[in-house]
């Protein structure tokens, strides 16, 4: 772990601009999923002479270190802000891909730190991406699950993109789903994307922005 996100009291009740900032990165991190949302299928990659050479690998290793580096930032900030708030929790660290996943779990009352809907979740992300961001340099992608929301909630959307889309199938009527956040329609469009003879799009305005299935003849 390495100590440098510090967090002093008052940074938790009383640095306003460092919400603000959060309320900006979020903005980007959303523009930036919903240029991918409503993709169904991407094409592979075309095949590169230097993709087994030694610095391709070398170039993946170095984009891992980066990864695990960003999630024992994050796993420090959190520590610290769980000591903060009077919260038990266990940190675990984890990377999927092109992200460093941070997860707390296993302490009581760790739903307070969810919201009803997520709202302080993703608020608690992008005050722990601004912690990682200030000490690395570089904007950061890393996402937070507390207590299992996201683990959940992206699990009932897939079941619930693949179900509308069944249903449309067999109805033929197009079918809209209630305003989502953009990670959260992407779940949904990747789940439609599997089932033949329908397809997804995104209609409507932030915050309201929504999923509509269509059936294809």
């Amino acid at each position: 772990m390495t100590a440098d996100a510090q967090i002093p009291e008052e940074a938790v009740t009383e640095d306003q601009a460092a919400v603000d900032e959060a309320g900006a990165t979020e903005a980007v991190a959303a523009d930036e999923t919903e240029a991918r949302d409503g993709e169904t299928a991407e094409a592979p990659a075309p095949a590169s002479s230097g993709a087994d050479s030694p610095a391709a690998d070398e170039e993946e290793l170095d984009d891992e270190d980066r990864l695990v580096e960003e999630g024992e930032i994050a796993g420090d900030y959190l520590e610290q802000l769980l000591d903060l708030l009077d919260f038990d929790g266990d940190i675990d660290l984890d990377v999927d891909g092109d992200r460093a996943i941070v997860s707390i779990d296993g302490g009581k009352d760790l739903a307070k730190l969810v919201g009803r809907r997520g709202e302080v979740l993703d608020a608690l992300q992008e005050l722990t991406r601004l912690a990682v961001q200030q000490a690395t340099g570089d904007r950061s992608r890393l996402m937070l699950d507390i207590a299992r929301w996201r683990a959940d909630r992206r699990e009932r959307l897939a079941g619930l993109g693949t179900e509308v889309a069944q249903r449309v199938l067999a109805s033929g009527e197009r079918e809209a789903l209630d305003p989502m956040t953009p990670f959260e329609r992407k779940i949904v469009h990747d789940a439609v994307a599997v089932v033949d003879g329908v397809v997804s799009e995104s209609e409507g305005a932030e915050p309201k922005r929504r999923v509509v299935v269509i059936k294809v003849s």
